[in-house]
Parts: C-alpha cells; structure tokens; sequence
C-alpha cells in the first residue's frame, strides 16, 4: 500500500499540467518540492501511538506522490525551454534519469542501513527491534533533510525560462490547455506511442517498487535485491544519456533506437521470467542469470524514457511539452496502479506479476514497429533557422 500511494498521488496530475503550461518551472517546482517537504516531515512526527504514526506515514507518502507529476512530466519542457535543437534529448536523458538514481540509492540505503527483520540475512539473529526502528527513523530524518536542502535551494533560485529562448520552438506559440487535450485524444499516433510506453514502464515501475518481495521464493535476501535495482537503474540511465546524445546527433532515429531498446527489454524480460521457473524450464537460477536478467531489463527500459519523451513532444508539437507528457506518464501509473491493486489480492503467489513483464515489452514493440514517426517540432527549428 505505500508503494501505491504513488500512482494514487497521479490523480491531481492535470492540475499540475495546467500550472505548468500557465505559470512555469519556478510555481510549479516550489510546490512540488513543498509537498515533498512536507511529506518527508509527516513520516518524521515522534508519534508514540502506533496506529497514529501509521497514518502519518501513509500520509506523507500520498504528499510525496502529488509530487510525482511534476518530476516525472517536467524534463522535456526544461529541455524546450532552456537547450538547443541539438541538445535537447540529452537535457531531457538527464532531467529525466536523474530522478531514477534517487531511486537506485532507495535500493542501497534500505538494506544496507536498516537490517532485515524477514529472517532472509543472518544479521536478523544480531538485530533487536527498537534498533530496526531507530534506522528507519534515521533513514526518514535523512530524507526529510535533503528534501528541505532542495527545497531551499528552489526557493532561493529557480528562473522559470532564460532570457532569451535557445531555439524557433522555445519562442513559438503553443495551443491552449483545452485545445491541447482535443488534439492529443483525436491523434491516433499518439494515443499508439502513449501505450507503448504507459504499458511497459507501468508494469515495469511496478514490479521493481516490489521487487524483494517477488525475489523471496526464489531464496533472494533484500540485500541482493536491492543491489540488482541499483544496478538496472544505474545502467539504464548511462544508456539512456547516452542514446539521447546518440539521438541528438542523428536526429530523426528515434523510432529506431526505441525498436533495439524495446527488443531486448522483450528478451531479457522473458529470460528472467522462464528462470523463475526452474522447475518447469530447467534453467539454471544463479545470482548470476538472475543479476544480468535484471540489470538488462532495467537498462533498456529505463533508457528509452527520454527516447519517448522526445518522441512525444515531436509527434504532437505545438501541444505543450508538459502537456504530452504529462498525460502518458499519467497513463503508466494507471496501469501500475492497477497492477499494485491486484498484488494486494493475490499476494501469495505472484509468479503471474512475472508474465506481465514481457507481455508488455512484446505489446510495446509491436505499437512500435506499427507506428509512423514525424519530427514536426525538429523541422519547425531546423526551417526556420535556415
């Protein structure tokens, strides 16, 4: 249930759309980065009543998750409204993979500073409960500082846009909010791209927010579980910075560098899941199969977030980059959500949790392969420049 406050918290998502597209990054980002300030502090109140301090914690993790839309939605209008046509994706690689590296540190810092209390590590036999307690206080007081640092520093310097704009697009004029929703839910192009990633990386976000829980029958300790997430998300976002400088170089390629992306997503999705099933495959299921399996699914799919962003944006330009993104990155977390949903039912045996994965990646490259890519925004840059 905490992990499913963050899509619950995509409800709002339209809302922060709207003030992006009409106040800017500078009110848009104070008031993420103040919900997340205010998340991390409700999860720190010393609260003696259990049950009390449990919906505090709920609480603040639905704060944190109203925060959602604006980190995920705002890396391609950063890019728009700061960088050049030649530098654009990989602005948006690093806007938007940096946020998956916090991520990758959540992996490390849970169980290497709060030890298990499962009895899947030796360590629970040296570990009292008041100590687990203590360092999942001190993990929560850590988190509530460097949010607040953040915070800060928004407050004290954050322009909304630079002086001049660095391209033809940054300066043109974009459709209205309501004009916008119209094109987007009438543009059969989009509304393909808009599936191919809200499926996978939905499913995807999913599995991994759970990912000790799905390694456990397979005798996997939390410690090894979270080295496999911080190395898929790693790798994903050196991959995906790079394929973006790739993309930026070569324009017009995006379609085809998300096919290779989305293939061995497929692959290394489907290798994961028969050596799950050892007992049926007879595959061997060793730390290593299961370390490269993962660690390849998370860099493909993690890398072609930006790939899609830029895709996006080109596809439905002038609709407002917040706009476009916003709504597809609304549509992953609806299937995450329902995917979470029912992880709260059938619990018990989650080999089906598994399936999904390359049964998204296979329908997702399929949407690919039938899709027809346009870069209306690129020429617009590169006609009028010349």
């Amino acid at each position: 249930l905490l992990v499913f406050w963050g899509p619950i918290g995509f409800a709002p998502c339209f809302f922060f759309m709207w003030l992006m597209d009409k106040k800017g990054l500078r009110v848009t980002v104070l008031l993420t980065s103040s919900l997340m300030v205010l998340g991390a502090g409700l999860r720190c109140v010393p609260v003696s009543d259990l049950e009390i301090r449990k919906k505090l914690i709920h609480g603040g993790q639905l704060l944190n998750g109203l925060a959602g839309p604006t980190v995920m939605n705002a890396a391609p209008f950063l890019s728009t409204t700061w960088f050049s046509p030649d530098e654009r994706a990989t602005a948006t690689a690093i806007a938007s993979l940096l946020n998956y590296l916090g991520c990758a540190a959540a992996f490390l810092v849970g169980p290497l500073v709060v030890p298990p209390p499962n009895g899947t590590a030796h360590l629970v036999s040296l570990s009292s409960t008041q100590h687990i307690k203590d360092r999942i206080e001190a993990v929560l007081y850590a988190e509530f500082g460097m949010v607040s640092l953040i915070f800060s520093a928004a407050l004290a310097y954050f322009p909304s846009r630079p002086p001049f704009p660095p391209s033809v697009a940054a300066a043109s004029q974009r459709l209205s909010y309501r004009r916008s929703f119209c094109r987007l839910l009438s543009n059969f192009r989009f509304l393909m791209i808009a599936l191919a990633y809200a499926i996978p990386l939905g499913v995807f976000s999913g599995w991994s927010g759970v990912l000790d829980l799905i390694l456990t029958p397979i005798h996997v300790s939390q410690v090894d579980a979270g080295w496999i997430g911080f190395w898929s998300i790693v790798g994903g976002c050196v991959v995906g910075i790079a394929m973006a400088r790739f993309a930026d170089f070569i324009r017009g390629m995006l379609k085809f560098i998300l096919l290779l992306l989305l293939s061995g997503a497929t692959l290394a999705s489907t290798w994961f899941t028969l050596t799950c099933l050892t007992t049926v495959t007879h595959l061997p299921l060793t730390t290593a199969t299961l370390y490269t399996s993962c660690i390849l699914l998370g860099i493909f799919l993690n890398s072609s977030i930006p790939i899609f962003f830029e895709l996006f944006v080109e596809t439905v330009y002038p609709v407002p980059e917040g706009i476009s993104c916003g709504v597809v990155t609304f549509l992953s977390n609806v299937f995450m959500g329902v995917l979470l949903f029912f992880l709260t039912f059938y619990h018990t045996e989650i080999s089906w949790f598994n399936w999904c994965l390359p049964g998204s990646c296979l329908l997702s490259l399929l949407l690919i392969l039938c899709f027809r890519e346009s870069y209306d925004r690129l020429y617009l840059d590169v006609v009028v420049s010349v």
